[in-house]
């Protein structure tokens, strides 16, 4: 362990590189240990993999994880809710100006913002547009070019139904929200978590088959199917970088269209006081993969389910739906390439979440919050997630608090 780091390192046999664990005082599944080290043992990780405190069991590869690669990247690591991130803006408006009854708030979000899924995400998707605002339909125009190249190199992308520029400024569903927050100062924020949507996923999934279909004709052995690979210099590596960075873009432009019809939702509501946008946090994604230096070394860095942390870095780590969350500043901490947590860290499965809460329990942990209180939210539940307050302190050599934000509203998919 390194003098000033707060890290523990483990590994299995026949793996090339170890794994470097910010664990202290937070739990982590035999399962997703085990994950891990089955990416470590892939012959082209650079150096180590850096595993988060939130980390736990995911698809192919560990949410939580930050696994750098040289010569090749692999797309089920990146997963398919690409590009997938946080959002905050600071307002100028103190708790003490809000209306006492939050719900119209809440109610003017959940209308300005399509939300849910409905019509198995088919034409009728209540968690869709049906009539493209302006703003969405420019912004799809920037986008659209770099799709249509990809989609005429790779039909399927595009072949069907597919859920594109009517899904920019949407929310999604599962774990994806909206929230209005209190900081330590009593100042409103705006703060929102979605990704790339129905075609990062339709991207995603496409190129994941892909690479388990290369593995297959180069007799490639692997510890898990899901750590298919995309070799660089290869065209099918060419092809996905273009369309996952197409996607990662896809997500930062829905996150702030929903931003600016947030904000011109709460300015048209009667019962708010009128206010500016102050301060900026970020618009981070945080499953994602990009080019990066680290110890001399031109890398890919995959992060899913982590943040990037640069020194000086600003970053966004949300706790539970009951829970606080955390506007960071990254310390640039070298041996987690220059990474964070992503959040709090699932617990438990949402199958064993529904199990083992009530609704009385998911109404008391959520209580003096203005949100869903219903059946169908249980599985998202605080108790189904880490504790926030032993996920910050396990990262203390990664970043630093600047502000502390509690909901007072939530609005889920």
């Amino acid at each position: 362990m390194s003098k000033d780091s707060k890290y523990v390192v483990f590994q299995g046999a026949q793996q090339n590189v170890p794994i470097k664990a910010w664990i202290n005082g937070v739990s982590i599944e035999d399962d997703a240990r085990q994950q891990l080290i089955n990416i470590s043992r892939l012959p082209f990780i650079y150096k180590w993999i850096a595993a988060m405190p939130d980390v736990h069991l995911g698809k192919g590869a560990t949410v939580g994880s930050v696994i750098p690669t040289l010569g090749a990247i692999i797309p089920a690591a990146v997963g398919v809710d690409i590009g997938c991130g946080m959002m905050a803006s600071r307002t100028t408006l103190k708790g003490e100006q809000l209306p006492d009854n939050l719900r119209p708030l809440r109610d003017a979000i959940e209308r300005a913002v399509p939300h849910g899924r409905t019509d198995n995400g088919g034409k009728n998707d209540r968690g869709a547009w049906h009539e493209i605002p302006l703003p969405q339909a420019d912004a799809w125009q920037a986008l659209k070019p770099i799709y249509e190249e990809i989609v005429a190199k790779h039909p399927k992308v595009g072949s069907g139904y597919v859920n594109h520029v009517n899904h920019l400024g949407t929310l999604g569903t599962g774990n994806h929200f909206i929230e209005l927050c209190l900081d330590q100062d009593n100042q409103l924020w705006i703060m929102l978590h979605s990704g790339s949507r129905g075609i990062g996923n339709r991207i995603g999934s496409y190129f994941i088959d892909l690479a388990r279909e290369d593995m297959r004709r180069w007799f490639i052995n692997l510890p898990d199917q899901d750590l298919a690979y995309f070799p660089e210099g290869t065209e099918h590596f060419n092809d996905y970088f273009k369309a996952v960075s197409w996607a990662q873009n896809f997500a930062r432009t829905n996150r702030k269209l929903m931003m600016d019809a947030i904000v011109a939702a709460l300015r048209a509501c009667p019962q708010m006081p009128d206010f500016e946008l102050g301060e900026t946090a970020v618009n981070c994604h945080h499953n994602y993969v990009s080019r990066e230096g680290h110890y001399g070394q031109n890398v890919f860095v995959t992060r899913k389910g982590a943040v990037s942390a640069r020194e000086g870095e600003l970053g966004i780590i949300p706790g539970s739906m009951g829970a606080c969350s955390y506007i960071v500043r990254g310390k640039g901490n070298q041996e987690s390439f220059h990474s964070c947590s992503h959040g709090a860290g699932r617990s438990m499965s949402r199958t064993e979440a529904k199990k083992r809460f009530s609704l009385e329990d998911h109404k008391k942990a959520t209580e003096g919050v203005e949100c869903r209180k219903d059946e169908d939210v249980i599985d998202e539940t605080p108790a189904a997630y880490k504790p926030i307050d032993a996920v910050m302190d396990a990262q203390k050599d990664l970043v630093e608090v600047v502000h502390k934000l509690k909901q007072i509203v939530c609005v889920k998919g």
